[in-house]
C-alpha cells in the first residue's frame, strides 16, 4: 500500500491562519511551539494535537497535549487548567508530556492561531506554527493560501 502524500507548513504566525481555508479532514497534526525570551536559553511549552493520537504506553490517546523545556513543573498546573478550561479532557502526564484525554480536538485554522495568539498572551511567549496535511497536494494548498515558502515537503 502506497503512502499517501504529506506535506509540512512551518514557522506559520498565528496572524497567517486566518487566511487559510483548508480541507479539516486533511490536516493530520499540527503543533504550536510558544518559546520564551531569551530564545537561547530553549524555554518553551509545546501544544500539538495528532489526528490518530498520541502514543501513551501501548495505546493511542486522542485529545490535546503539551510538552514542555526549562519550565518550572510549578507552572505546570496553570498551563493544564488554561488547556482544559478551554478543550476539557483528563489529565494524563507521561514524562515530560501532559494529555488531556478525550478533549476537543481541533483542525481549524482559525482555532489553532486563535490558540496561538492566547497561549502567547497568557504565558508571555511567542509561538510558532507547524501544521502537516495527508493526501492533498502542494498546488492544491497553495490555492487555499498556504505560503509556499513555509512548505516543507515530507519524502515518501
Amino acid at each position: 500500500m502506497a503512502r499517501k502524500e504529506r506535506m509540512r507548513y512551518w514557522k506559520v504566525t498565528a496572524e497567517e491562519t486566518d487566511n487559510f481555508d483548508y480541507d479539516e479532514s486533511k490536516l493530520l497534526n499540527w503543533e504550536i511551539k510558544c518559546i520564551r525570551e531569551p530564545e537561547e536559553e530553549a524555554h518553551f511549552i509545546g501544544v500539538f494535537m495528532y489526528r490518530k493520537g498520541t502514543a501513551y504506553d501501548y495505546e493511542s490517546v486522542k485529545g490535546i497535549c503539551y510538552f514542555y523545556n526549562n519550565i518550572d513543573r510549578n507552572e505546570l498546573p496553570k498551563i493544564t487548567k488554561f488547556l482544559q478550561s478551554r478543550f476539557g479532557g483528563k489529565e494524563m502526564e507521561k514524562g515530560d508530556r501532559i494529555i488531556l484525554k478525550d478533549s476537543k480536538q481541533i483542525f481549524s485554522s482559525k482555532e489553532i492561531g486563535a490558540l496561538a495568539k492566547e497561549m502567547e498572551t497568557e504565558f508571555n511567549t511567542k509561538a510558532i506554527i507547524s501544521l502537516e496535511f495527508e493526501d492533498i497536494s502542494a498546488e492544491a494548498l497553495k490555492e487555499l493560501g498556504l505560503p509556499e515558502a513555509k512548505l516543507l515537503p515530507i519524502p515518501k
